[in-house]
């Protein structure tokens, strides 16, 4: 690329071009540990100028990796050595909503507790609530289908998705989805960018369902032996004694420690803790469910107390603040997100365990239990050779009882080789030329999600940099 096309880019611009090193360094990475080294960060000012940019990254072959908080986990948001950020995060507005059809119009950036609290005005709520929720944005939720607890209710972000408008990587602009509440026109166009982590196409515009808030949100917290078999329980959750339940979550003893320093009464030391929710719409039917989930709750085994939180909130503010002791920033660690089939989650925490075990390294476990999500962490630099070996591990676990290795993070640059143990070669044949005729010059994004080694289109420089991990 000439020394001064970006200076031509930047004149064709109303946002901001900017390669300060400062920049550079802020957009180098995301909260995974691959880390990348951006040309420039341009700031967008609105679609005309994304459409600019795309075309400007056709002609030059120099690669676009869209952003905004920068919280994903797998490297998603990670540009590759000399490639553009294209960064959402001045994108931060909720265009409107329509508290009839119960559809958000929000912009990529906008962060996913804000989106909670404008909709909270009209009586509604946004269903995907990730633990990153304070700081994730509604476009990195769907760009890898991040969920949170409610999703043991609701279903996945992707169940939520009910339009965008985007700029493909041709440059073309398009707006997908309807509001409509049924629909027979096709395979769904809009879903097919939900978990693509930003190769196909650079958000715009999304547009998302809402639910009507629950006018009682009763939270519990029970102890629940390591060694007591979760498989009943979920059984028990699925029957007519969970129904009202929205959230079943849980912590093993090291990260419920975190916790108990805040909530008297929580069980011994030894012991995990289950956190559930339950929603109604009246106090009798708070009473009747509680009933039920008491009654589903003894019948897996739980013989601890079970403490009530009135409101729902007080006990994920707990949960919150102890966040930092039960998933430490900034400490090395691998950090998963595996799921299995829920028959199978007592065989996944065994494999677990035996992994800590013969590796010699403290894990962390605590996940999405209704779901058989789980989030296991272990204590070891995820790029040193222990802790790429732990991670394969992991992974591998939990594909070997027909699960897979990411239920809400995403894949990334980082899980890429082992993409082709879940999708056989006909659908990854299928993924690619998707992505051809989504991206025909390979500039978005590249090196995310499709596994290395196939045909891929590319006419980047730098393309070939992001096939792996560089220490940062």
């Amino acid at each position: 690329m000439p020394p001064d096309d970006l200076a031509r880019l930047a004149k064709r611009l109303d946002g901001r071009l900017s390669s300060t090193a400062a920049e550079r360094l802020r957009t180098a990475r995301d909260a995974s540990p691959a880390v990348g080294t951006p040309r420039a960060v341009v700031s967008p000012a609105h679609v005309r100028d994304v459409v600019t940019l795309v075309r400007w990254a056709r002609r030059t072959g120099v690669p676009l990796t869209a952003r905004a908080a920068g919280t994903s986990l797998d490297g998603e948001s990670v540009p590759v050595d000399g490639g553009i950020v294209v960064d959402f995060g001045g994108w931060n507005r909720c265009r409107s909503i329509d508290p009839v059809e119960r559809i958000a119009r929000v912009e990529p950036g906008l962060v996913n507790r804000d989106l909670q609290r404008r909709a909270a005005r009209e009586g509604l709520f946004f269903p995907p609530n990730p633990g990153s929720s304070d700081r994730s944005t509604i476009g990195g939720n769907v760009a890898t289908n991040a969920s949170g607890p409610r999703s043991f209710r609701y279903g996945p972000t992707r169940a939520w998705v009910r339009g965008v408008s985007a700029v493909l990587g041709t440059g073309e602009t398009v707006t997908w989805g309807t509001a409509a509440p049924k629909r027979s026109m096709g395979p769904d166009l809009a879903a097919l960018l939900v978990g693509s982590e930003g190769t196909l196409a650079l958000l715009t515009e999304i547009r998302v369902g809402l639910a009507p808030l629950p006018e009682r949100r009763l939270g519990l917290l029970v102890p629940w032996a390591p060694e007591q078999p979760w498989a009943g329980l979920l059984r028990f959750a699925r029957g007519p004694d969970g129904r009202s339940l929205s959230a079943l979550e849980y912590l093993d003893p090291r990260a419920a420690a975190a916790l108990r320093g805040s909530v008297a009464g929580a069980g011994s030391a030894d012991h995990g803790l289950l956190l559930l929710e339950i929603e109604s719409t009246e106090a009798r039917e708070e009473r009747r469910a509680l009933r039920g989930v008491e009654r589903m709750l003894r019948s897996a085994g739980a013989d601890g107390p079970i403490l009530r939180f009135p409101d729902a909130e007080e006990l994920w503010r707990i949960r919150g603040a102890a966040g930092s002791a039960i998933d430490p920033g900034g400490s090395p660690r691998v950090r998963e997100d595996v799921a299995v089939p829920r028959a199978r989650i007592d065989e996944l925490r065994r494999r677990l365990d035996r992994i800590a075990a013969a590796e010699g390294v403290p894990m962390v476990l605590y996940g999405h239990l209704g779901e058989a999500s789980l989030h296991p962490n272990f204590g070891v630099d995820p790029l040193s050779p222990k802790g790429r070996r732990i991670r394969a591990k992991i992974l591998r676990a939990a594909q070997a009882l027909g699960g897979t290795a990411s239920a809400e993070h995403g894949i990334g640059s980082i899980k890429r080789r082992f993409v082709p143990a879940e999708i056989d070669a006909p659908g990854l044949r299928v993924l690619r030329e998707l992505k051809r005729i989504f991206d025909p010059d390979g500039i978005l994004n590249p090196g995310k999600l499709y596994p290395p080694g196939g045909r891929a289109p590319s006419r980047s420089p730098s393309a070939t940099a992001a096939s792996g991990l560089r220490r940062g």
